[in-house]
């Protein structure tokens, strides 16, 4: 075996070029060739090599040299195929496809009857063109002589003595009687005679003999020594039997010629009718059938597809296959029976036979093809490569988003979740997100509903930066979808992406949304939307369960155990505030307790509640506006009228234990909070009350500042300075005529100290602290110049005189 290889070696460094590498040597039995495995240098694809010795076999050079000239000169399909070949003085070689012994399966009895019927069909084809379109004999036919290849099929060479009768000196006569064991196999003819009595027989008696003992050798698993042994017909089929006695007969004249076998063979319920012969044999025309032939084949593929040779699918009906969808318009049909074999196809295998097929099937501007790629997609993912998928099958499966067909866009938009994982980030979050855009806006319903589903899906396949700016456009539009299912699409999708979303987007843009369903008019919608917004209340109590409890800094206190931190507002917890109203917010709650002892007089007028009362002044300061220099102030009540004050009876501002006062209470009314439509229960005031109150009911929930500006300054156009009338505050249940002169009263005078504040939308009034800052309830100035016929109405709705009742 060295030796062989160094010469080998030895003669390529020498002679010709031969582009092939060689590998093992196999077995032969009989043959005077070397049969090794091989590799063609330039792609690495397969091969085999037999090779002859011509110094080592000089005496059957001749039979090499026949052999030769034979293969290159005789084409058919049922002839070894061969590749290349180099001749000269020390060896040939003879390079063709990948083939192996038939002689290996047949002791190792391999083979099944249908397949060993397949492979004499096929020979007998064979033989039947070399003895009738060839006008040869071959002389040489057994088990030896034929090789398998790797799709199954029966392949004939041994052309040792293939010899035509029409040359001058065909070579069986002369050399038939040195191939290899030829006595054994020698016909009745040629062993009472010589090779020499073939002279006088017809062209293929020789070759049917030989044929005969083939049928005993395939079904007897080899062994055959001698011509006694052709009698024993147990393991041949009996419906071959009758026709195989006639191929054995002694008297050439009577014995059945393999073109009359082969025609008996086909004959309708004969030996030769049989599944497989019938799927080989339309496999190769498949392209030239019409639409019936290969519906009516392709059902029996798909039926007795398991009997066949694995080989055979991968090898021979695969390739055809293939050629007829893309080349022969095979359609769908046949490229299902493609992804039924595909199933036996290793990664390997897949990726070399069939996906450079589905790359170009997904190029052809077909939609039956294309509807049939994308249903069956699942199938084949497995095995495309991911760059295959995101550089050559995606940029083509992307037309189908925007086709005509209702069908191949919603069929892409399924297609989606089977190569997501396939692509690449900047393909999912650039190209793909812009396509779903469109498919979400389709005037196919169910194609919006599909899209929805897809997005919630490939949610966590999204980028972070592009997930949640997407889903949440995406899902509140599909809420607003009239067709029902695609909104029961985004609820449910909703659910299943909760945690794809922070706190803010569930609260502020997710909530509201999904609250707008729970009033849907559909039953499925309102359910649905209640267990959707369960969970996303879960959500946000999971994102704020380690929440402080408040942004607010802790108060301090300075050294008499007064607060510092100013005028800061506390919002009353169910702990601390027995009551409802307990809920509002206060900045003076915790000063109550420490409003003890007499009141005193000071500088500044003092409220009820033992508070100092701010200047206007002094507030706009506070405020940030600023205010003119202030005046002197007239003397301040003493003590003793200010207790007076407290003490005397008020009937207007009386003061209650309950939070709501008497009946008799006009802020009480219900009708005072008007028609609170849904439409318009939310909208802001087009204009502005004219009355100067000052009320805490306009004021927002966060804290909105007064406008104390519009508080001093008055709205009508004032007297001029010096002719102002003066104004004093009336006894209670009294009017103040407006006649009478009056002192003027100075500007930085307390106009008054109650203020009305809003809990709950109700105005409760507090006292006031003084008789004269009782009819302060707006500017004198403004009161002096007000007209009696004037009609203005405040912001409840009051005329401008509402204060008569003072």
């Amino acid at each position: 075996m060295d030796f062989l290889k160094s010469a080998v070696a030895s003669a390529i460094s020498k002679g010709p070029p031969f582009p092939y590498t060689f590998g093992d040597r196999v077995d032969v039995d009989n043959s005077i060739w070397a049969l090794h495995n091989g590799t063609k240098r330039e792609d690495g694809s397969h091969c085999s090599i037999f090779a002859f010795d011509v110094n080592a076999n000089r005496s059957r050079l001749h039979l090499a040299k026949n052999a030769l000239r034979k293969l290159r000169t005789l084409r058919h399909p049922g002839v070894v195929r061969v590749l290349d070949t180099v001749e000269t003085d020390s060896y040939i070689y003879i390079a063709t496809e990948r083939v192996t012994p038939l002689s290996w399966n047949v002791k190792r009895k391999a083979l099944n009857s249908e397949t060993i019927k397949w492979g004499l069909y096929t020979v007998a084809k064979t033989m039947k063109f070399i003895n009738e379109e060839a006008s040869s004999v071959h002389g040489n036919l057994r088990v030896s002589s034929i090789f398998m290849v790797e799709s199954g099929e029966w392949k004939l060479a041994g052309f040792e003595v293939l010899s035509s009768l029409k040359e001058e000196d065909p070579v069986i006569y002369k050399f038939g009687g040195i191939v290899p064991d030829s006595s054994r196999y020698a016909s009745p003819e040629i062993v009472k005679s010589g090779w020499d009595a073939l002279k006088e027989q017809s062209l293929p008696v020789t070759d049917a003999y030989l044929f005969g003992i083939l049928i005993y050798e395939v079904f007897n698993g080899g062994g055959f020594a001698s011509s006694d042994q052709l009698a024993n017909t147990k393991a041949i089929p009996q419906n071959i039997v009758q026709s195989y006695k006639r191929l054995i007969q002694p008297n050439p004249k009577t014995r059945l010629s393999i073109a009359h076998f082969l025609a008996q063979g086909v004959r309708k319920g004969s030996f030769f009718d049989t599944p497989l012969i019938h799927v080989a044999e339309f496999v190769e025309n498949i392209g030239a059938k019409g639409e019936e032939e290969r519906e009516e084949f392709l059902n029996l593929l798909e039926e007795t597809g398991d009997q066949f040779p694995e080989e055979f699918f991968k090898m021979k009906v695969l390739p055809e296959l293939l050629k007829a969808v893309e080349y022969g318009g095979g359609g769908p049909k046949v490229f299902s029976v493609v992804l039924k074999i595909g199933e036996k196809l290793t990664s390997e295998e897949w990726e070399s036979k069939v996906v450079p097929v589905i790359v170009r099937l997904f190029s052809i501007p077909d939609r039956a093809i294309r509807v049939f790629l994308l249903d069956n997609l699942p199938k084949m993912i497995d095995h495309i490569p991911n760059k295959i998928v995101n550089d050559k099958i995606f940029p083509d499966m992307a037309t189908g988003f925007s086709d005509l067909s209702p069908i191949v866009r919603e069929q892409s938009v399924k297609a989606v979740l089977v190569i997501i994982n396939k692509l690449s980030d900047r393909t999912i979050n650039g190209d793909l997100l812009k396509y779903l855009a469109k498919t979400q806006n389709d005037e196919q319903p169910g194609i919006r509903t599909n899209t929805t589903i897809c997005l919630g899906k490939i949610a966590r396949n999204l980028g972070q930066n592009t997930r949640q700016k997407v889903l949440v456009a995406a899902f509140t539009r599909s809420l607003r979808d009239p067709f029902v299912h695609a909104r029961n699409a985004a609820l449910m999708a909703l659910s299943a992406t909760v945690d794809v979303f922070d706190g803010n987007d569930c609260a502020a843009k997710l909530l509201p949304a999904i609250c707008v369903s729970l009033i849907d008019k559909e039953k499925v919608i309102r359910v649905q939307a209640q267990k959707t917004l369960e969970v996303f209340l879960q959500r946000v109590k999971t994102l704020t369960a380690n929440m402080p409890d408040t942004a607010i800094p802790p108060s301090a206190t300075d050294a008499t155990g007064a607060s510092t931190t100013g005028g800061i507002p506390r919002i009353g917890t169910p702990q601390t505030d027995e009551s409802w109203a307990g809920w509002a917010i206060s900045s003076f709650t915790k000063k109550l307790s420490s409003a003890v002892g007499e009141l005193e007089s000071s500088n500044n007028t003092l409220k009820p509640n033992g508070t100092t009362a701010v200047s206007p002044s002094e507030s706009l300061t506070r405020l940030g506006v600023p205010g003119s220099t202030p005046r002197s102030m007239p003397p301040s009540p003493s003590q003793s009228s200010m207790r007076n004050a407290y003490t005397q009876p008020l009937p207007e501002t009386k003061l209650s234990s309950k939070f709501l006062g008497d009946d008799d209470n006009e802020d009480n009314d219900p009708d005072a909070w008007g028609d609170l439509e849904e439409e318009t229960f939310f909208d802001a005031p087009t204009t502005s009350p004219k009355s100067a109150t000052i009320s805490t009911a306009k004021k927002s929930p966060e804290n909105e500042e007064l406008d104390f500006a519009s508080f001093i300054q008055p709205k009508k156009n004032p007297l001029p300075k010096g002719l102002t009338k003066a104004s004093t505050a009336p006894l209670p249940g009294k009017k103040v005529s407006t006649s009478t002169p009056k002192p003027a009263v100075k500007p930085n005078m307390a106009k008054s100290a109650s203020t009305s504040t809003v809990i709950g939308g109700t105005a409760a009034r507090k006292p006031a602290t003084s008789s004269s800052s009782l009819a302060a309830k707006k500017p004198a100035a403004s009161s002096a110049a007000k007209k009696p016929t004037d009609t203005e109405k405040d912001g409840w709705g009051n005329d401008d005189g509402w204060d008569d009742g003072w």
